[in-house]
Parts: C-alpha cells; structure tokens; sequence
C-alpha cells in the first residue's frame, strides 16, 4: 500500500512555498511555514530575516493523504517547515529565499516582505501573547492549536462592521467595511443576511475577498478579509443604524495522528452561525438657511455650461448642457433651474454621470442636457444663474455664478412645432369688421317659429329615446362595443395620416398623426385646446383611470413624432411601426372606462 500510494505521488506536482503573515506587531511572536508539496525534501535551509530574532525551528511535520473516488485513487503529502520569530522594532522585514534539496536538486520559495506594526492601545504585547499559549489558546496560521475537538468561540472567529467617521452631514460619504476576523482557514462562506442600510443610497466599491491580511485586536493575531465595502450618502438627519449580518462559515480544524513516519494531521470542517455587529453613524443636518439655488450638492464642485451647436437655425435640434464636476455625492447632484427663452420650444433633460469611487467619496462629472428647437429667428438672452454646493472643508455654503449668453438664431427650413403652438394659443385675436348686430328687435311670439320650439323638444326627446333604447341593446355586447368604438375613431383620425404614408410624405404623416393625437386627447379628455399640455394630459389621463403603462405610452408616442417631425435628424422610427403603435394607443384608450 505505501508503495503505491509513493508511486502515486509522484505524478502529482511538486511545489515548495511559504505561509506567512503580511502583517505583524512589534515585540509578538510570529510562525513562517515553508511547504513542501508531494516530495521528500532534504537539507532544509531557512533565511535569515533581518530585523526578527529566532525564537525555535526549523519544526518538521509530515502529512499523509489519500482518497478513493469512483475507482480512481489519488494522494498527495507535504513536508512542513514552521520557524517562529520575534518582531524587535517597526518597519519592514524582508525575508529572503528559503531552499531544499529534492532529487538532488535545490528549489527556492519566493522572497517577501512583512510589515512590523507598533504596538498600540489594542495590543498588549507579548506577555499576553505567551498567557494565551499557557492557556492553550487558538492561534492563527498554528494547526496544533486548531485540533478538532477544540470548540469554536466568538473570540477565535467574528464579523465586525467598521465606519470611517463617526459623524458626518447628510449627502457627506461614509465609508461602511465589513471585515471578517478568523483564526482558522475558511472553507466556505455563505451570507444568509444582509446588514441593511435604511436611511442611505449606497455606492459598492469592488472588492475580491481573501485572507491576506493581518491585525491585531486585544493582543490576539487574526486573518482579515474584507467581505463588502461601500460608500453611505445618508439621505436624513438623526442617528442612523446599519443593521447586523447573518453568515454560515465552515472553519477548517484538524485532527492529529502520531505514526511511525511522523505525525499526520487530517483537515476536518466544522459549520458554524455567525452574526456581526451593528453599527451607528450620527447625521448632522445641513445649516439654516439654505440658499434658494441649493440643490443639496454636498462636497467640492465646478460647473460649466455648453451649447451644441453654436449656430443655432430655427426648427433644428439643439442642445444646452451643464457640466458639472468635483467629488462628492456627484451621482445625485440636480442642475440648476433653466430660464430658456419662451421662443425656444424646449424639452425634458437628459442626465448623464460619470463617476467612480477614490476610496472615501465620488469624483468624476454629470452631464445635463437640455434639447431644445428655436422657433424664431433673432437674438435671444439666456440670462445667468447660481449652483450652490455645500463645501464640507469650511462646512459653507458655496455658490458659483454661471454667466448668460446670447443665442443667436438664423433662419432656417422647417415650421413651429405643434408642440409649441399648442402652448401659445390661450390669447385669440379680437374679431373685426362686420359683427352683424340688430339694430331693431322684433317679436316672435304667434309666429309659427314661435310654435316651432315648443314642438322640436318632443320631437328631440322622442329621438333621444329611441337612440338610447338602441344603445342599450348594443351596450350589451361590451366587446363588440368596445372594438366597434375604438375601431372607428381609429380610423377617422388616422386615414388621412394612412393616405400620407402610403404617398410617402414622411413630414406630412407625422404631422396628421400628431394633429390627431392632440385633437383626440383634447376631445376624449375634455381638455380644451388653450389648456393642452402634456403635463395637463398625464394629470387628466390618471383622473379618468388610465394604468402607469399605458400613459407612459401615450407620451412616448407624442415625443417620436414630434422628435420624427421637428428634429428628423434625431427620429430612426418606421412610419408603418408609428401609425400601428398610434391605432393600438388609440384603440386601448378608448377600451378604458372613466374612473368614478
């Protein structure tokens, strides 16, 4: 059996590498491994590092292992070479190529570095370091001291949540870290719940846990890792609470067996629960009174403004940016109030950020964009405005003027969008001329006019009774009805719009098509003309019991056309996919009851 599984083992890969912390204290005592993987080793050399006194070694343990799966065996072994030293002073120790012969021929580990830290208030030096050996304690990165019948405390594996700042203004960054504290290996880790950060919008900086760190907490070494890092933007004042985790870890503990060839150790895992704490961030209000033209802008920040393109001609798209930049929460920063000129047919803005996190905050910039289309030719002024940012180095409020501009607008192709027509016409010119006035009254009464009016009620009535009777009867049939309606006004406003289509008269179909949306929203909406708006029609359309989509679609499909009529260069949509998406629209307002 031990010829086979040598045998075995010699295909297996051989390597020779070290395990060692990165970090260590001042004054305590620390253990480096050199391994040797699937070979017999010979004339170990351990280097000298200077900088750390050797307290004992070279300690050699051997391991033995073999499995039986589906057949097939497999096995692998290792030789273990611990050496402890002892940190005399701060800084940096760097430990040279450790060697071994196998085979006659000599392999090397890679050099490294560790990091000495001073001792500080958490660490009680080595004193408490040799107390915890005497009482039998679990140290890290020490498999004698990790046997498997050793319960698993709160001490030797935890979670702890870290803030950054104990208190900061609302919108001010705090960085939340989640770190994992353990003094065994971890096979597996599996988060069952989250903390919770109520109160906060949250920024996850990128992170690839593993346990390459060290610290010390109480005097005791632990492996770190960090399992989540992240930026808080805390949306309110008041004492903010991040609430705990839950996580189910499987540890790695041994079990030693003394044999002839030496003492073997079998790896063994042991599930455990394991809950973090909890952590509060008090959140200081932003000072009274803020300036009117604050938008809450927490951090440092400049802004620009941009106009696309420079020559402006009527009826052609244009684009009037601001651009702000700096650090902070710049993600959820609002630009300033636009004052465009009413001659200008202006749309809804478009924010674009760019960002990325430095470590404790957000730097990059947002782009906001204003569409636009000049109606009239002439010089128009864009008067200034203010961007108010509080600036949390002189805990002030900062406020930078943003000058005006003239928009110069030539004369170009094209007519006034319908959208802007639409808003302009609540004045009507006052009628002239002829007003055909009677200048004389006459009397109607014994005339056979006069008689006539009594008579048109009945015969009005009569009609309405036989056409209500009628609409009963159809009524009844709410499918029919329903299709029968939709199908018919479908058709009588968008014909002339088909007709357009077919000739190939792309602005002359969506110009129909829209004259129909409006005249059809005004009409079914009971809006009149000089009130049409679409703010006004989002509001009407949820009165009258229109679902979220469907509005959604209503104003998606206004903005193609006018986008398609008045701005073509930025419209890609098919006339045919319009004109089926302006039937159905139609066609699904006209299935929806009004809402009592």
């Amino acid at each position: 059996m031990l010829l086979l599984l040598v045998g075995i083992s010699v295909h297996a890969a051989v390597s020779f590498t070290v395990q060692a912390p990165r970090q260590v204290v001042v004054g305590n005592k620390f253990n480096v491994t050199f391994v040797l993987k699937n070979a017999e080793g010979n004339n170990f050399m351990a280097p000298d590092i200077p900088g750390a006194a050797k307290i004992y070694g070279p300690a050699l343990s051997t391991s033995y292992s073999s499995t039986w799966v589906n057949g097939k065996t497999s096995s692998s072994s290792s030789q273990e070479y611990t050496m402890i030293y002892k940190a005399s002073q701060p800084g940096k120790l760097h430990v040279g190529s450790a060697t071994v012969e196998v085979n006659g021929k000599v392999m090397h580990t890679n050099p490294f570095t560790i990091e000495v830290q001073a001792g500080g208030g958490n660490s009680s030096g080595p004193a408490q370091q040799e107390e915890e050996q005497r009482r039998g304690g679990v140290r890290y990165n020490d498999p004698s001291t990790q046997s498997a019948d050793r319960a698993v405390t709160g001490n030797d594996i935890f979670v702890r949540i870290e803030m950054s700042k104990p208190r900061v203004y609302e919108q001010q960054a705090v960085v939340c870290t989640i770190k994992l504290y353990t003094k065994y290996q971890v096979s597996q880790f599996m988060p069952t719940q989250q903390p919770s950060f109520d109160g906060f919008l949250i920024e996850e900086i990128p992170m690839q846990p593993s346990l390459n760190n060290v610290e010390t907490v109480n005097g005791q070494q632990y492996m770190v890792a960090i399992l989540k890092k992240c930026l808080l933007y805390p949306q309110k004042s008041g004492k903010l609470t991040i609430t705990s985790g839950n996580y189910d870890v499987n540890v790695v503990q041994y079990e030693q067996y003394r044999t002839i060839f030496g003492t073997l150790q079998q790896p063994v895992e042991k599930s455990l629960k394991v809950q973090s704490n909890t952590a509060t961030v008090n959140i200081l209000p932003l000072p009274e009174p803020r300036p009117a033209s604050f938008t809450g802008a927490v951090g440092k920040f400049t802004i620009t403004s941009q106009l696309k393109p420079e020559h402006l001609k009527t009826y052609a798209a244009a684009t009037y940016s601001y651009i702000i930049k700096g650090t902070g929460n710049i993600k959820y920063v609002k630009a300033p109030e636009l004052k465009m000129p009413k001659e200008m047919d202006v749309y809804d803005p478009k924010t674009t950020p760019k960002a990325k996190t430095n470590g404790s905050d957000m730097t990059g910039e947002v782009v906001i964009d204003y569409p636009f289309i000049p109606q009239f030719a002439g010089k128009f002024e864009l008067p200034a405005s203010e961007f108010t940012f509080f600036d949390l180095e002189t805990e002030q409020y900062e406020t930078i003027n943003i000058p005006g501009r003239t928009l110069d607008v030539a004369k170009g192709e094209g007519a006034p969008s319908n959208h802007y027509r639409i808003q302009n016409m609540d004045i009507r010119h006052i009628k002239t001329g002829d007003l055909a006035l009677e200048k004389t009254p006459h009397y109607v009464v014994g005339g056979w006019t006069y008689w006539l009016w009594y008579l048109l009620p009945l015969l009005l009535l009569a009609g309405l009774l036989v056409y209500y009777r009628k609409q009963l009867r159809m009524r009844e049939d709410v499918g029919l009805m329903r299709t029968k309606r939709a199908s018919k006004v479908a058709q009588r406003r968008l014909k002339q719009a088909q007709q357009f289509m077919a000739n190939g008269n792309r602005d002359g179909f969506y110009a129909e098509t829209l004259n129909s949306l409006w005249g059809y929203l005004s009409d079914k909406l009971s809006i009149p003309v000089s009130e049409l708006s679409k703010d006004n029609i989002m509001v009407e359309l949820e009165n009258y019991g229109v679902d979220e989509q469907l509005r959604s679609r209503t104003m998606e499909l206004l903005d193609k056309c006018e986008y398609a009529q008045y701005a073509p260069e930025l419209a890609s949509q098919d006339m045919h996919q319009t004109w089926d998406e302006a039937a159905s629209v139609i066609d699904s307002l006209e299935s929806v009851k009004r809402k009592k």
